[in-house]
């Protein structure tokens, strides 16, 4: 079993022939040693056959040993539809990432036969795993494991509606971004849509619907509603923090969790989802300390559950519409009018890809043009060819993943050369892979299709010769807009948008802001002192995840450099701002270079403002 602490020599327990076999590590057992570690600091009690321990939608919940009988793990408990997934005997434990989380349970956990269970608050969980490292990773493996395998197994809530409605994937996306367990229920062609239409009186053009527990529907909700339903976000954050995020790229949660590690009261807030666009990456091999490689989504929970285990709060969805100064603090403004107020603020909001403009792409955006390629698209292309258009690694990584889906990706790159944007390992790949086909000096000039695409017309740049290429989807990855626009009347940008730092926002600060502190601008800090921006927002940053974190860390370095001295002058409400007008060039001085196209590394951050 993965981190399994046991003698040398002593074999795993082997699973009971009725018993989940622990595949990949996602139903470990704990040994001896470890269940003995545990009960000293939790309580033995009997279980009659039958008992409920964990029931789905009850939020929180213990931690639970079994030490005899048998739990099931089961969906839909006590219904017509109940299903059961798991089966765990003497040995394993309980629960999966939602505990840690403070979401509700999407599932049931009930006493098959009677017996004995170790219960262990998850409070003193969270310190007994930060405690002991071989434990902490155990359970940590497990319950990332046993995410993956609810989402993959369409438990949790059901999403009911049309594969042509704008508000069905904006439920869709937010689901697969947040790591949510779900099912999707096509309106159009899945014959149960019709018989839970007619249970719950719904007529169909109300949907989409969010369907939860057999008991729960709601009818188009909003991304906060949906957040609320399953316990995804803590509630509004009033108050004064020691250090503000927004965003939730690498960068902002690598500053979550220095920030927190250090003392500083810091709450992380997000847009959409926290990953940023790296949480889109299927799979990330050149990120120092994973060999195999990591999934964008999984380093993103890693990261988010550090934060948490050091104090850090977490609100999503959390939309930034405003930042100003506020009597020595900074106030951020959120669309559903709620405000937080930071002694400091890091910026790490990121950037979203460029659209591509070509005609009769409008129509067809999510449901056959996409900005990212994970399970969630993937799942959209069947078993028809597809194309990506971009030089960079997000679309070598999206062409990569997507060929072990479709029968044929055609990868349409704008330059001369494969190499020139992308990293040579993932140039390798391609050139290996049977079914990615490359086209180079290639741009896109229509889409064509009506409700969903069914052909990409490509030309040739030096030949000028047209053709039409089958395609049922279109992946997207040409180039980065900040998403700054939320700040462009406060702070200083380049003239892409990006934030300027350092030497440059000092430079084009409002008259008096930084004559009145004892120190000069630091290297991360924008025109406005105590906010600081971090990964991709910030501009000359290296698009690089690891680059990301770095800066999330340095940034918290530079928070507490201005925390040690004087905010007495810091500008108050009305005093005045950078216009937006004046922008430096960006580097380079090439108005119509991307951030990809100058680091075609897949972007970091996030759209999380």
């Amino acid at each position: 079993m993965a981190g399994e602490d046991r003698s040398p020599g002593t074999a795993p327990r082997a699973a009971a022939p009725d018993e989940t076999p622990d595949l990949y590590g996602a139903y470990p057992r704990l040994t001896p040693k470890q269940i003995r570690f545990l009960s000293g600091h939790g309580t033995r009690r009997p279980v009659a056959a039958g008992e409920v321990l964990i029931r789905e939608g009850d939020r929180g919940g213990d931690f639970y040993v079994i030490l005899g009988g048998s739990v099931a793990i089961t969906e839909y408990y006590g219904t017509s539809d109940e299903r059961l997934l798991r089966l765990h005997r003497q040995g394993r434990f309980l629960g999966e990432l939602g505990l840690l989380q403070g979401q509700v349970a999407f599932y049931t956990a009930h006493a098959r036969e009677a017996g004995e269970v170790l219960v262990i608050p998850v409070d003193r969980l969270r310190v007994l795993v930060a405690r002991d490292p071989v434990l902490g990773n155990l359970v940590l493996r497990a319950y990332l494991g046993r995410r993956t395998m609810l989402v993959g197994a369409g438990a949790g809530f059901r999403i009911l509606g049309s594969r042509y409605s704008s508000d069905t994937r904006r439920l869709r996306e937010f689901a697969a971004r947040n790591w949510l367990p779900h099912r999707w229920i096509d309106l159009e062609t899945d014959a149960e849509a019709e018989a839970l239409l007619r249970r719950f009186s719904i007529p169909p053009e109300e949907t989409p619907i969010v369907i939860w527990r057999e008991e729960q529907v709601l009818r188009n909700p909003g991304n906060a509603e949906l957040a609320r339903l399953i316990g995804l976000s803590t509630p509004a954050a009033g108050g004064d923090h020691d250090l503000l995020i927004v965003g939730s790229g690498p960068a902002g949660i690598a500053a979550a969790v220095y920030g927190s590690s250090d003392g500083l009261a810091t709450t992380l807030v997000d847009a959409f989802a926290t990953g940023g666009q790296a949480g889109t990456s299927s799979l990330i091999e050149n990120y120092l300390g994973f060999p195999s490689g990591i999934s964008g989504s999984e380093l993103a929970e890693r990261g988010v559950l550090q934060a948490r285990k050091f104090g850090a709060r977490v609100r999503i969805p959390a939309e930034a519409t405003s930042l100003e100064p506020d009597g020595g603090h900074y106030r951020v403004t959120f669309t559903d009018g709620t405000e937080a107020l930071g002694r400091t603020v890091v910026l790490a909001t990121g950037a979203h890809y460029r659209r591509l403009d070509v005609p009769g792409i409008a129509r067809l955006e999510g449901t056959s043009v996409f900005y990212a390629a994970t399970v969630y698209e993937a799942r959209q292309c069947g078993a028809d060819p597809v194309a990506v258009v971009g030089g960079g690694n997000s679309a070598g990584q999206a062409s990569l993943f997507l060929a072990e889906r479709v029968p044929r990706v055609h990868l349409l790159i704008r330059g001369p050369s494969l190499g020139a944007g992308m990293s040579r390992y993932l140039v390798d790949q391609i050139e290996r892979h049977p079914r990615v086909n490359v086209a180079l000096d290639t741009e896109v000039r229509e889409v064509r299709g009506d409700d969903t695409l069914r052909s990409v017309v490509v030309e040739h740049i030096r030949t000028k010769e047209r053709r039409a290429l089958d395609a049922c989807s279109l992946f997207v990855f040409i180039g980065a807009k900040p998403c700054t626009d939320w700040l462009s009347d406060v702070l200083a940008l380049d003239d892409e948008g990006f934030v300027l730092t350092g030497a440059e926002a000092e430079a084009r600060a409002a008259p008096g802001v930084w004559e009145s502190q004892s120190r000069g601008c630091l290297r991360l800090e924008t025109s406005l002192p105590g906010v600081f921006a971090a990964g991709d927002v910030r501009s000359g940053s290296v698009k690089r995840v690891a680059s990301a974190a770095g800066e999330g860390a340095m940034a918290v370095h530079h928070v507490h450099d201005h925390l040690g001295h004087t905010t007495a002058g810091l500008p108050g409400p009305g005093d005045d701002l950078p216009a937006p007008s004046g922008r430096s060039a960006a580097p380079g001085g090439d108005p119509h270079a991307s951030a990809t196209d100058a680091h075609p590394l897949h972007m970091t951050g996030g759209e999380g403002r």
